[in-house]
C-alpha cells in the first residue's frame, strides 16, 4: 500500500500548491535489451540474455524564495519479475531517489541537504548515471556559493547502515555496505570558473571505505584530486581530464596503498556542418601491474558516469576492471542530423590495457556503437547497436579463450522516453 498512500500524497500537495511555485512532472522509461556480449565476452555455451525493463519517476517539486524542497520515487520493474496477483514488489525496487531542501543563506551563499545527484564537468569522476534505470544518488550535505561565472561546492557525506540496533552509537560506527565503491565518509570541494571561450574546475575529494565483514574496522581514506578544462570557439572544442589517486582503496579482503594512479583524457569537437559533428579523443587510465600485492598504480573513476565513456558495452569500470591492467582508449565519432526530429550517432573505439597481461598482450579489441535517435510529439524513441572485436587479450582479460568464445559480441536495445509535465504553477 506504500505506493499508492505516495500517489495520494503526491496529488493532495498538487491541490494544495496549486497557485504556488509547485512542479509535478514524471518519466516512463521503459527499455528493450539483447545482450550478446555486454559487459564481458559470451561464451558459446551460454544463451544470450533478452529482457524488459522500465523506469518509471514521479517528481514533486516547491520553491520559495527562501527554500526548495525536491522529491523523486521511482521504481525500477522487470516485466515479469511479479507472479500473476502478488501482493508486493518481489525485487523491492520502489525507493526515494531523490529527496533534498535547498536552502538560501544569502550573500550568494546556499545549502542543499539529502539524498541528491551529484555532476560536474563532463560527469568523468561525478555524475547522475542517467543511463542506469536506477541512477546514482548520494546522501549529502552540500554547501555552495555562486557569484558571476566562479561557483565553489563543499559537500559532506558520513553514511550508516544500522545494522546493529545500537550501531549508530557504538564507538566503532562501523559500516557494513560494501562493494561499488560505497563510501563510509566523502569530503568533496569543487570549484569552477568560466570565462568568453574557456572553463575550467579543480575537484578535491576524500572518500573513506569501512568492510567491517572483511574484518576491517577502520576506514581506508582514498583522495582523488584532478582538473576538467574545456575550450571552445566557433566550430572547434577541446576538452581535457587530468586526475590524480592517492591514499588506500579496499580491493576483496584487504587494504591496498593507491600510489600513482591517473587518468587522463583529451577530446576535439568539430562541427563540419549544420548537420555533421566529427569528434576524436584518448584516454589513458593507469592500471595495476600485480608486481607489488600491498600496492597499486590503477585508477578507478569512481561515481562518474562511466556508460558514457570506453564503449557502451561496459566492458571497463561499470562494476568491473577495478585495481585490473587499465586502459588505453583511442576514439573518433560522427554525429549526423538527419532531419529536425532525428540523428544518428557512430563511434569507433580501440582499446588497449596500460599494463601488460600476463601473457605480455596488451590489445584489448576495437567496439562499434551506433546510437539513432527520433523525437516525436511528446516522447522520443531511442535505438542503438554494440558490437565488439575482440583481440587475443580481452579473451585473456575476461577469462573467456577464443575458441569458446560465442562468434559475434554484440549488444542491442530500444528505449521510449516519455517525460510528462502534470503540473508547473512556478512563476
Amino acid at each position: 500500500m506504500r505506493k499508492q498512500y505516495v500517489l495520494l500524497t503526491i496529488f493532495a500537495l498538487a491541490i494544495q500548491f496549486a497557485q504556488a511555485q509547485f512542479t509535478l512532472d514524471g518519466e516512463f522509461r521503459p527499455r528493450t535489451e539483447y545482450r550478446h556480449g555486454f559487459g564481458s565476452i559470451l561464451p558459446e555455451s551460454t544463451e544470450p540474455g533478452f529482457g524488459i525493463s522500465t523506469r518509471a519517476r514521479l517528481n514533486a517539486g516547491y520553491s520559495t524564495d527562501a527554500y526548495k524542497v525536491y522529491i523523486s520515487f521511482q521504481d525500477i520493474m522487470v516485466w515479469g519479475e511479479n507472479r500473476q496477483i502478488l501482493p508486493y514488489d518481489q525485487n523491492n525496487s520502489f525507493a526515494i531517489f531523490q529527496a533534498w531542501a535547498e536552502l538560501n543563506l544569502g550573500g550568494n551563499w546556499s545549502t542543499k541537504l539529502g539524498r541528491q545527484v551529484l555532476s560536474y564537468d563532463d560527469q568523468r569522476i561525478l555524475g547522475g548515471l542517467d543511463w542506469a534505470q536506477q541512477g546514482r544518488n548520494h546522501d549529502a550535505a552540500l554547501l555552495k556559493y555562486k557569484k558571476d561565472k566562479f561557483a565553489l561546492d563543499l559537500a559532506f557525506a558520513f553514511n550508516q547502515d544500522y545494522s546493529h540496533p545500537t550501531g549508530f552509537i557504538s564507538a566503532n560506527n562501523v559500516y557494513n555496505t560494501s562493494g561499488f565503491f560505497s563510501y563510509k565518509t566523502m569530503q568533496m570541494a569543487h570549484l569552477s570558473q568560466s570565462w568568453e571561450n574557456f572553463s575550467g574546475s579543480l575537484l578535491l575529494m576524500n572518500n573513506g571505505f569501512q568492510n567491517d565483514a572483511a574484518g576491517l574496522n577502520d576506514v581506508a581514506n582514498l583522495q582523488t584530486i584532478g582538473a576538467h578544462l574545456k575550450f571552445g570557439k566557433d566550430a572547434l572544442t577541446i576538452a581535457a581530464n587530468a586526475y590524480l589517486q592517492t591514499g588506500e582503496a579496499i580491493y576483496g579482503t584487504s587494504y591496498k596503498d593507491v600510489k600513482g594512479a591517473y587518468l587522463l583524457g583529451l577530446d576535439f569537437g568539430l562541427k563540419a556542418s549544420d548537420k555533421v559533428k566529427l569528434g576524436a579523443g584518448l584516454e589513458i587510465i593507469s592500471g595495476n601491474d600485480e608486481t607489488d600485492a600491498a600496492n597499486t598504480g590503477a585508477f578507478f573513476p569512481l561515481y562518474g558516469t562511466n556508460h558514457k565513456f570506453n564503449g557502451f558495452m561496459d566492458y571497463f569500470y561499470v562494476g568491473n576492471h577495478a585495481n585490473n591492467v587499465g586502459l588505453f582508449d583511442v576514439h573518433v565519432s560522427a554525429d549526423f542530423k538527419l532531419s529536425d526530429t532525428s540523428s544518428l550517432m557512430a563511434k569507433i573505439l580501440n582499446f588497449s590495457a596500460e599494463q601488460e597481461l600476463a601473457s605480455g598482450e596488451k590489445s584489448l579489441g576495437t567496439e562499434i556503437d551506433l546510437v539513432y535517435k527520433k523525437a516525436f510529439k511528446g516522447y522520443a524513441l531511442v535505438l542503438g547497436y554494440s558490437h565488439l572485436f575482440a583481440a587475443d587479450g580481452m579473451y585473456e582479460l575476461k577469462n573467456v579463450t577464443e575458441s569458446n568464445a560465442a562468434s559475434g559480441q554484440n549488444w542491442a536495445w530500444a528505449m521510449l522516453v516519455i517525460k510528462p509535465k502534470f503540473l508547473n504553477t512556478a512563476k
